[in-house]
């Protein structure tokens, strides 16, 4: 089994940061993207940033210059470094990433997500 366990959620006032960060564990032979998605309150769930292997990365517009996705040395950590938040970011926000397990085929796991409430 893989699981990604997400931590750095919390309640911060518009303005302030706030850092995430997911680590895949378990039966993993190599991860390939790993990424943050959000959902807000009655709306559906949105690609926030992602990362390659290779460190390429992407950004919804919603976010950037704002947010920062990175990955640990292990390349089985992902961060999102979340700078001058608004109250527009609140939303649970979910790990996911593109894994091959030791036995199977390349899947993308999620994590259980992490609330992140930003206050006006």
């Amino acid at each position: 089994q893989v699981q990604l366990v997400e931590s750095g959620g919390g309640l911060v006032q518009a303005g302030g940061s706030l850092r995430l960060s997911c680590a895949a564990s378990g039966s993993i032979f190599s991860i390939n993207a790993m990424g943050w998605y959000r959902q807000a309150p009655g709306k559906q769930r949105e690609l926030v940033a992602s990362i390659t292997g290779g460190g390429n990365t992407n950004y919804a517009d919603s976010v950037k210059g704002r947010f920062t996705i990175s990955r640990g040395n292990a390349k089985n950590t992902v961060y999102l470094q979340m700078n001058s938040l608004k109250p527009e970011d609140t939303a649970v926000y979910y790990c996911t990433a593109a894994v091959t397990p030791r036995a199977g085929s390349r899947s993308d796991y999620w994590g259980q997500g992490t609330q992140v409430t930003v206050s006006s």
